[in-house]
């Protein structure tokens, strides 16, 4: 807590450094970032040391550094997640996400040595891999040890508001934005069965943006090719206040895969947001980290990838949150097509175009195509090549704004932290002091005698101590106490001075608040006192079980029979003899193709007119079994 006020963050993906850096330079207080094994984007690895150098950057700042290990963990793996935790604990990372319990085992047994020798442990966050969707599995994981709950994507407002009543001290991290899987997280086994990839070892195909033809049991084709597990993008921007009046303190962005202009963009975007908020209900919130951000560009969401925009289940169930045409970037609306010539159109709308722009369009058959714009005149455009299937009156979207591209090359922000210098005589001596905002205070001592001056230096101190260049500070006041400027110091000792004093600034922490570390508003009741707890088994729904370790946990606190993971059992895979209904659902959804084809009687639906079940089949032969549990309002995805 600080002085009663909740800290608020934003927190950021990073692919990698750059992107890392990239985020804090725009505005994120967090950044969570993969390590070379154990991370749920296994093609977003990292090397340790660019991990600690993104540490000591966004430290500077007292931003956070969290690393996702929240893959399962083989048996064999074992001694390397070891080794790898000691690396995060050494390095000073903030918070480790998990989602196999065998990490929080290891982790227990490290902290005893690690606090023995004097380093501050990292937080502990549930990973949305665990899949919490309750009050109940909250509670179970702050009993043990958990500082933060990752919510699951599908949670309502009115949901989250009631976990947080349950549970006050617990902190709450909600996606605010990216991109959506259908599947409950850490419920989706349909990559492992088909292309023997576990989503929960990193390794997701996308099954769920495939297209396919939807059949009922009779065989009739009800929809042909078309992306019907495919969902829109989650983008809650005109909801942050909502999620902060129901107590989140973190709103994360997705996107580990997503290079350095996306972060951009997004994270400017959101950080002005929640920066206006904060700032109109500052009796209440406080950001977590410092520094003000300026931009060379105007964030604009609608520029970036994205397939469509949704609140997903905020606002309860909704239908449009699915696309069902393409699994693919749209872009922004930018006209319609008005007149068509040879080898050129004309575009009714107000945008600008720019040679290289790229646009799409549906086809007559609901097919997106795209091409490049080569030329512009006005309002008339000239493709590179005319696509043959542009008609009259269709939409035209642009997925590439060759403009706002160039824009977002190179260096596009600046993040200053505030910092005020006394110069004053003490004891004879002359004497340099700085502040930041942060709470930070270095003093440095001028210990020469330097002679008098002829005139004031008060203009060339404050010039020199004013020269702050590509450093994370700028001076916010000089002053100069006790006639200090009638003392005359070479501008080259001054210049010298203000260096002493800022690499004197880098090297010192940023004080701690009560309870103290990075976002820390809370202290979670750890299990570190030896205590067991149990939990009501209904409320794990997703276990996952790799290794001994997290078998040995989960009996111990409650779960007597959790199930191994989907990976260790050879059957469970495409054209294996076992019994498709042996196999355990492919994906659990909350989202419902019934439903979203307006056939919910539950909800006021029309009645299917098909005979159930119904199938899903792909082009290369891929076949799944929808079954609707209507008591918990899910679909399940089987094997067939």
């Amino acid at each position: 807590m600080n002085n009663g006020l909740r800290r608020i963050e934003l927190l950021a993906p990073a692919k990698n450094l750059e992107c890392g850096i990239a985020a804090i330079d725009h505005g994120a207080d967090a950044v969570y970032i993969g390590a070379a094994q154990f991370g749920a984007r296994q093609t977003a690895g990292n090397s340790t040391e660019d991990i600690a150098e993104l540490t000591r950057y966004a430290h500077q700042f007292g931003a956070a550094v969290y690393v996702t290990v929240n893959t399962i963990v083989y048996e064999k793996e074992l001694p390397a997640l070891e080794h790898l935790l000691r690396q995060l604990v050494e390095m000073g990372v903030d918070a480790i996400l998990v989602q196999d319990m065998a990490v929080l085992e290891i982790y227990k047994k490290l902290k005893a040595e690690y606090m023995m020798r004097g380093y501050r442990m990292p937080a502990l966050h549930a990973s949305t891999q665990t899949d919490n969707r309750c009050a109940d599995k909250v509670k179970w994981l702050k009993e043990n040890g958990f500082e933060r709950v990752v919510l699951a994507r599908e949670l309502s407002l009115e949901e989250i508001t009631n976990i947080h009543k349950a549970h006050p001290d617990v902190e709450l991290e909600a996606f605010v934005h990216g991109a959506l899987c259908v599947s409950y997280s850490g419920a989706c086994y349909a990559s492992q069965y088909f292309f023997n990839r576990s989503a929960n070892r990193g390794e997701c195909a996308q099954f769920c943006r495939m297209a396919f033809d939807l059949k009922d049991s009779d065989g009739e084709t009800l929809i042909e090719d078309s992306y019907l597990l495919s969902l829109k993008d989650m983008c809650q921007l005109d909801r942050l206040g909502d999620l902060l009046e129901a107590g989140v303190c973190s709103l994360k962005v997705e996107g580990r895969l997503k290079d350095a202009n996306y972060v951009k963009n997004v994270v400017a975007t959101y950080s002005e947001a929640l920066n206006a908020y904060i700032a109109k209900h500052s009796d209440k919130f406080c950001p977590s980290s410092f520094g003000k951000c300026s931009y060379t560009f105007t964030p604009a969401l609608e520029k970036t990838f994205n397939r469509g925009f949704t609140h997903y289940f905020f606002n309860g169930r909704q239908k449009d949150i699915s696309s069902f045409n393409t699994p693919k970037a749209m872009g922004e609306y930018v006209g319609y097509v008005k007149e068509i010539r040879r080898g050129s159109f004309n575009v009714a709308g107000t945008a600008m175009f720019a040679n290289g722009d790229g646009l799409c369009f549906f086809n007559r058959q609901k097919k997106l195509e795209g091409f490049r714009v080569n030329r512009v005149e006005n309002n008339r455009l000239f493709p590179l090549t005319m696509p043959k299937n542009l008609e009259p009156g269709m939409a035209l979207y642009r997925n590439n704004d060759i403009e706002f591209e160039r824009a977002m090359q190179g260096k596009t922000a600046t993040r200053k932290l505030q910092v005020r210098f006394v110069v004053d005589v003490v004891d004879g001596k002359l004497t340099f002091t700085a502040m930041d905002e942060c709470g930070r205070k270095t003093k440095v001592v001028f210990n020469e005698n330097p002679e008098k001056a002829q005139k004031s230096q008060h203009d060339n101190i404050v010039k020199q101590l004013e020269k702050l260049g590509n450093t994370a500070w700028e001076a916010e006041d000089v002053r100069i106490l006790n006639s200090a400027d009638e003392f005359f110091i070479p501008s080259s000792r001054l210049a010298a001075l203000r260096r002493e004093i800022i690499e004197a600034l880098e090297d010192t922490a940023i004080p701690t608040t009560e309870g103290g570390d990075s976002l820390r508003n809370i202290k979670s009741a750890s299990s570190s006192k030896g205590t067991t707890t149990t939990v009501n088994a209904d409320a794990i729904n997703i276990a996952n079980v790799a290794n001994p370790i997290a078998q040995a946990y989960y009996a111990a606190h409650g779960v007597k029979n959790a199930p191994k993971a989907f990976e260790l059992n050879p059957n469970y895979k495409a054209g294996s003899t076992t019994d498709a209904s042996a196999v355990p659902p492919l994906m659990t959804c909350r989202y419902c193709l019934r439903y979203a084809l307006g056939y919910c009687v539950k909800n006021g639906g029309k009645r299917p007119t098909w005979h159930e079940p119904l199938y899903l089949e792909a082009k290369n032969g891929m076949r799944v079994r929808l079954a609707f549990n209507c008591a918990k309002c899910q679909m399940e995805v089987h094997a067939e």
